[in-house]
């Protein structure tokens, strides 16, 4: 048998082309993985019969939704991940998934390497092939855009002359990556950062500036994970999809950021994430009321940089894995509720509550019943603030 190859297939042009391109080039047989994480759009049946059809040997699709969510974006709701403190790591979070699977296929079918369709100067590269190093050290990266010289009009004269059969046959003016967390737009007229969006490439979420009815939703947690929406049970999963139409609905979750890549380039990013927006939220909240302050400042820090290992292809890396577990201990009691007002773009949080709160009604109010004893602040102050009192009598003498 002739060594293989496992192609990450996404039913696109350089995809489908890239099947061909791959065995004229290096020899191998091709299989095709397609893997379903909530992108929508077309029929994964079909898009497992394309590959066959453009000559891979083996056309595999896996449904990795449930997976996805629970394993993946849970773990970043959790660390309430935001890259540069905005990006929720709508492509960054499905690319290990996609390399544990390629990985994996690969093994299975005697496969002594994989590809993909990055090119050279963008993050995902990086991701999928960190990832498979770490999964499956013995492997092999092949990625033909980079490596192969496939270019766009390459593979648009590829696909015609042999009849590949590929819809699409004119460049998009942008490129975009999607799954159930969010979607992720670039290039065209969006590569000039003074130019505004347009509605045009929002698909997830309406125009936040249109009149309507704000939206209002309570959201259950426990440990961390939203377990139901309005009092009725959800997986993380359903929690996710819901939320989308919700809060997409309401304009909610849209993101223009000039992005620090980790090639080292800034890339003008637009992003749409409805869900993880407004699960964020809901979910920091909900940490103010039940993490003590030494803990919850502590975990900001830490949140940080789960994010840029995430963001920097580092998933499966040992630092990650420690980060996981201090992160996961945080969420002992991070059990309640939170309602909270989806309109107009924003997601805003106007209650919560928990039994695990922290917050005593009797110390905070300032009204009759106050049992904090203010008699005991004048000393704590002058404890506090002695350092500075006495190296500024020796700065000032």
């Amino acid at each position: 048998m002739s060594e293989r190859v496992v192609l990450a297939y996404s039913g696109g042009l350089d995809t489908s082309v890239g099947i061909g391109w791959l065995k004229d080039a290096t020899g191998k047989e091709v299989v095709a993985m397609a893997i379903d994480v909530g992108q929508g759009g077309e029929d994964m049946e079909q898009i497992r019969q394309r590959a066959l059809d453009c000559g891979a040997v083996e056309s595999v699709v896996i449904d990795a939704k449930e997976e996805f969510a629970s394993d993946y974006l849970m773990p970043a709701l959790k660390a309430n991940a935001l890259y540069q403190k905005r990006y929720p790591l709508v492509s960054a979070l499905s690319r290990p998934i996609i390399a544990k699977y390629l990985a994996q296929t690969a093994k299975e079918l005697g496969a002594n390497s994989i590809a993909h369709g990055c090119t050279g100067k963008g993050n995902d590269q990086v991701r999928f092939e960190a990832a498979v190093a770490a999964l499956a050290p013995d492997l092999t990266s092949i990625a033909p855009i980079r490596d192969l010289a496939l270019t766009r009009d390459k593979a648009i004269e590829y696909a015609e002359k042999n009849n590949l059969p590929i819809a699409q046959s004119k460049k998009s003016p942008y490129s975009v990556d999607q799954n159930v967390w969010g979607r992720a737009v670039e290039t065209g007229f969006l590569e000039d950062p003074w130019n505004a969006p347009i509605e045009d490439i929002y698909t997830y979420t309406q125009d936040p500036a249109l009149e309507r009815a704000a939206t209002e939703v309570t959201i259950k947690f426990e440990q961390g994970i939203p377990v139901a929406i309005d009092g009725k049970a959800v997986t993380p999963l359903q929690a996710v999809m819901q939320l989308n139409e919700l809060a997409g609905a309401q304009g909610v979750g849209r993101i223009d950021i000039v992005e620090d890549r980790l090639v080292g380039i800034k890339s003008r990013e637009v992003y749409e994430s409805p869900a993880g927006i407004t699960l964020i939220n809901a979910h920091e909240e909900l940490e103010n009321l039940t993490i003590e302050r030494d803990l919850a400042r502590y975990k900001r820090r830490v949140e940080a940089e789960w994010a840029e290992l995430v963001y920097d292809g580092l998933w499966f890396s040992g630092l990650k894995r420690a980060l996981d577990v201090f992160i996961n201990d945080t969420q002992r009691y991070v059990s309640g509720e939170v309602r909270i007002n989806l309109h107009a773009g924003q997601a805003v949080v106007t209650g919560r509550r928990s039994e695990q709160s922290l917050y005593d009604f009797n110390l905070a109010t300032y009204d009759t019943g106050d049992t904090f004893d203010q008699s005991q602040a004048k000393g704590f102050i002058e404890i506090w603030s002695l350092p500075s009192k006495i190296s500024a009598r020796r700065d000032l003498a």
